[in-house]
C-alpha cells in the first residue's frame, strides 16, 4: 500500500509568532518549521552573530525571520520584544519559550549560586515575565498559544543537571497554571519536552558521553529527535488551529522515552 504524506503548509498563515531563543539549535528548528507553514516569526537570541547567520541562512531558503538581539536576562527584554513584535507584524499569535542558559552538566555539590541563578533566569523566570507580556496582545485579537519548553531532565530526572531541572520543571508548573487561569481568555498553554540534535544535547554528548549513550538506548526509536520535522512540526501543530482544543498538556517528543513520565 503506498504511503500517504500529511501536509499543511499553509497551517499558520496570517499568524505571528515569537521564538527565544532562535539562533541555533531546536529554537532556530522551531522558527523554521513555524515559517515553513506560513507564519511571521520574530527570532530572539542574545547571540547577534549566531541570529544573523540564522536569518541569512533562511532568506537562502526564501523565509523572512525579524530578528532581535536581546538578552532575557534584563527585566526590560519581554516588553522589548512584544513590543518589536508587534510593530512588525501588528499581532502575536504564539509565543515559544524557548532560550535557556546552564552551565551544566556537574554534580550538584558543585553548582554555585551563579550557576543557578543563570539557569533560573533564563528559564523560569523569563518565561513567566514572556508570558504576562503577551497575553494582554493576545486577549485582544481573540486568543493565542504559548508553548514552553520543558525537560526530560526534570520530569524524569538526571544526575549531573540538578538545577537545569528544576529550572525546567518551574516553567512546567507555571505553564500548567497559566492554562487553568486563561482558558477562559482562549490562550492555550503547553509543554513540549524534546529529545533533539541541538548544540546542547551535542554538547553534552561531548562532555559526558556516556550518560549520553545511556539516554540515546533508552529511546524506543533507537535515535535522537531532528530539531525541524521532529520537534519544530510539534510546536508548529500546538500554535495552530488544528490544535484549539489542547491546552494544559506535557507532551514528550523524545522517541518514546518519556513513556512513564
Amino acid at each position: 500500500m503506498a504511503m500517504t504524506e500529511f501536509s499543511h503548509p499553509a497551517s499558520l498563515a496570517g499568524k505571528a509568532a515569537i521564538v527565544t531563543g532562535a539562533a541555533r539549535g531546536v529554537g532556530r528548528g522551531i522558527a523554521q518549521a513555524l515559517l515553513a507553514r506560513g507564519a511571521s516569526v520574530l527570532g530572539m537570541d542574545r547571540d547577534e552573530d549566531g541570529l544573523t547567520a540564522t536569518v541569512e541562512r533562511f532568506a537562502a531558503d526564501g523565509w523572512t525571520m525579524e530578528p532581535l538581539v536581546a538578552d532575557l536576562r534584563d527585566p526590560t527584554t519581554p516588553t522589548l520584544v512584544v513590543e518589536a513584535t508587534v510593530a512588525a507584524f501588528g499581532r502575536i499569535d504564539a509565543l515559544v519559550n524557548n532560550a535557556v542558559a546552564t552551565n551544566e552538566p556537574k554534580p550538584l555539590l558543585d553548582i554555585t549560586i551563579d550557576d543557578y541563578d543563570l539557569v533560573f533566569d533564563t528559564a523560569p523566570r523569563a518565561t513567566f515575565f514572556m508570558m504576562q507580556a503577551v497575553h494582554p496582545v493576545m486577549v485582544a485579537t481573540g486568543g493565542g498559544a504559548i508553548v514552553n519548553l520543558g525537560s526530560a531532565s526534570g520530569t524524569g530526572g538526571q544526575s549531573r543537571f540538578a538545577a537545569y531541572a528544576a529550572a525546567k520543571e518551574a516553567v512546567r508548573g507555571m505553564s500548567k497554571a497559566a492554562a487553568l487561569e486563561w482558558g477562559r481568555d482562549d490562550v492555550r498553554v503547553n509543554v513540549v519536552c524534546p529529545f533533539a540534535n541541538s548544540e546542547g544535547v551535542q554538547l553534552w554528548e561531548t562532555l559526558a558521553p556516556r550518560d549520553f549513550e545511556r539516554a540515546v538506548r533508552s529511546v524506543p526509536l533507537r535515535r535522537v529527535g531532528r530539531t525541524v520535522e521532529d520537534v519544530g512540526s510539534v510546536v508548529a501543530f500546538l500554535v495552530s488551529d488544528d490544535a484549539d482544543y489542547i491546552t494544559a498538556q506535557t507532551i514528550h517528543v523524545d522517541g518514546g522515552s518519556g513513556v512513564h513520565r
